[in-house]
């Protein structure tokens, strides 16, 4: 599991000052990093990116929705009899129906996938993209446990606008 302690604060200023008094701590530089204009970008830096998360949603929830449409839009037609197309004959009416059905899976992975990926997917990272583009500094520092308390009360006097802790699970 990896820790995070993420600190906004308001101007460069703020943040090299943070961000001295974590090195003049003798803290692991190589696990901290200034986020804002003239240092890294949150893409850079693996911030999450909403839009793409939606898309990854979007995708997965396709992968079973568009199937599951097919089949449930052939079995409807099997099942009710219904001569929508008659020119289309029996089979012809229930590939149709699968059709029908595989598209309104394909709608509601878009939709649903891509408005809960936006809506839920990005978490706090919005918020902090959002700071960022507002022109304010985030500090991030990654470790251990005991790392995080440290930084926590070495950044404490800087008076960032927040300070929030996270554990992210490690990626396989």
């Amino acid at each position: 599991m990896k820790k995070y302690l993420i600190a906004v604060l308001e101007d460069r200023i703020k943040a090299e000052e943070a961000y001295s008094a974590l090195e003049a701590a003798n803290l692991p530089m190589g696990d901290i990093a200034i986020l804002g204009r003239g240092y890294k970008t949150a893409d850079e830096y693996g911030l999450i990116d909403p839009g793409k998360e939606a898309w990854k949603q979007t995708k997965l929830m396709a992968f079973w929705l568009i199937p599951f449409g097919f089949g449930a839009g052939f079995l409807f037609d099997l099942i009710t009899g219904l001569d929508t197309f008659p020119w289309a004959g029996q089979l012809g009416n229930q590939i149709l129906g699968g059709i029908l059905g595989a598209g309104s899976g394909a709608l509601g992975s878009f939709f649903i996938g891509g408005a809960a990926g936006v809506a839920f997917g990005g978490g706090d990272a919005t918020a902090y993209r959002n700071r960022l583009d507002a022109g304010k500094y985030l500090v991030i520092v990654k470790g251990s446990e005991g790392l995080i308390n440290q930084a926590t009360r070495i950044m404490r006097p800087c008076r960032p606008e927040t300070m929030q802790g996270y554990t992210a699970p490690d990626d396989d």
